[in-house]
């Protein structure tokens, strides 16, 4: 996977997540994928604030699914079965999606309204 790649902090639990900006990285996402290494996920970066929604077609693996808002607050948790079609909302626009191994967040206690620290999270600077 070549990526860019971050690291995120959410308290003390650290994650590195590869970064999908473009369509085509976003589509592809963790597609085929068979394995992801524990503290590992893909964050998806859109082009812009909407309501999100995101499937599993073609993905093996169980996955937990955070929608986070520009400062990197978690406004949704969800958890994901591989290969299912039914797609997951983000119900409120968000522009960051971090998908990770599932049961990521609810094994480290880190609920919705957690704020992610990392570099995608920094405040803009006006010009």
């Amino acid at each position: 996977m070549n990526l860019p790649r971050v690291q995120l902090l959410a308290g003390e639990h650290e994650l590195y997540a590869h970064v999908a900006r473009t369509p085509e990285e976003r589509s592809l996402g963790l597609m085929f994928r068979r394995d992801l290494p524990e503290d590992e996920g893909m964050l998806f970066m859109c082009d812009e604030r909407a309501v999100q929604k995101f499937w599993m077609k073609d993905t093996p693996l169980p996955l937990s699914i955070a929608f986070l808002d520009e400062d990197g607050t978690i406004v949704k948790l969800d958890d994901m079965d591989p290969h299912a079609l039914d797609g997951c909302s983000s119900e409120h626009p968000v522009r960051w999606v971090l998908e990770v191994n599932q049961g990521w967040f609810a094994e480290r206690a880190i609920p919705a309204g957690t704020r992610l620290s990392g570099p995608p999270f920094l405040p803009q600077e006006s010009a």
